[in-house]
């Protein structure tokens, strides 16, 4: 998980600074927008990543749960 809040962090940090820079922006602005972006992004991927293994799980469940049910049946010739 904190890999995830890092990378989204330096991710957001680096477009909104690219995004900055080529928007000739003054340097105080372009960290400003930085460092906000650097949050957004990191809030984001871990909202991302919290609804990603979140449905793995699921999946996971389901498919067990499947296998069990297949397991359980009679079965029939």
């Amino acid at each position: 998980m904190k890999f995830i809040f890092l990378s989204g962090g330096f991710a957001g940090f680096i477009i909104a600074a690219a995004t900055g820079w080529s928007s000739d922006h003054s340097p105080q602005r372009t960290l400003l927008d930085a460092a906000v972006g650097c949050l957004v992004g990191a809030l984001l991927f871990r909202w991302f990543w919290t609804v990603l293994v979140g449905g793995i799980r699921e999946t996971i469940l389901l498919r067990h749960a499947a296998a069990a049910a297949l397991a359980a049946a009679p079965k029939q010739k």
